[in-house]
């Protein structure tokens, strides 16, 4: 999962991003409003990560051209601000979810879980599909009830195919949503990415559908 951090405050920006990274996301970091509505106009993202005192275009001001641009990826707020006018406006500019400063690392990751999942349709913090089960809070993906490990672009790929079980994910689309902007994109790593799970999981429970993509059986769960 692609996640855009937007934050100027640098040791804020850092401690995020290190904590999205353990989580297992691809992070992007931006640091003003402007930048931020560069790449969201022009990258793919599961998820937004808004602060919105920052400079160039303040955050709401972004956001309301995101959504008017037809922009649909999910927008957490992050705000100092208390007041709730400012909460309710945030929300009626189109943002999904508001999470005000300061704030736990738990609650950020919980919160940043929950937006990606309804953004894919998915309600439980668990996925199942098949004999795969994927526990979204703790990284964890088991196979008949055997935890399976995984590298960390194992786990992006696997968790991407699961939030959108049931439908063909063509193989660009995963590499845009596996890597950040400073790696290269390419499907033929995502050959190989699938191979490896294969191999860990079983030929059957990832199918290709040629010249089309990937998919894995529509959750259950």
């Amino acid at each position: 999962m692609r996640v855009l951090l937007v934050e100027d405050e640098r040791r804020i920006a850092e401690d995020i991003s290190a904590t999205l990274k353990a989580a297992g996301y691809a992070v992007e970091v931006v640091g003003d409003g402007e930048e931020a509505w560069f790449r969201g106009g022009t990258e793919t993202y599961d998820a937004v990560i808004l602060d919105l005192g920052l400079p160039k275009l303040d955050g709401l001001t972004l956001l309301k051209r995101w959504r008017g641009e037809g922009h649909r990826f999910p927008v957490l707020v992050l705000t100092a601000r208390g007041a709730w006018t400012e909460r309710v406006e945030g929300i009626n500019a189109g943002a999904d979810d508001y999470l005000p400063k300061p704030f736990e690392m738990d609650e950020l990751l919980a919160r940043l879980r929950a937006v990606i999942r309804r953004s894919a349709g998915q309600a439980a913090p668990v996925l199942v599909s098949g004999p795969l089960s994927l526990d979204t809070r703790q990284m964890r993906l088991t196979l008949r009830g055997v935890p399976v490990a995984l590298s960390p672009l194992e786990y992006r790929l696997i968790a991407y195919l699961m939030h959108h079980a049931g439908r063909v994910v063509p193989s660009t689309e995963l590499a845009e949503h596996l890597y950040d902007i400073g790696n290269d994109r390419d499907t033929n790593a995502i050959e190989v990415t699938v191979a490896r799970l294969r191999r860990k999981l079983g030929a059957d429970l990832i199918e290709t559908r040629r010249g089309f993509g990937y998919v894995v059986p529509a959750a259950t769960g």
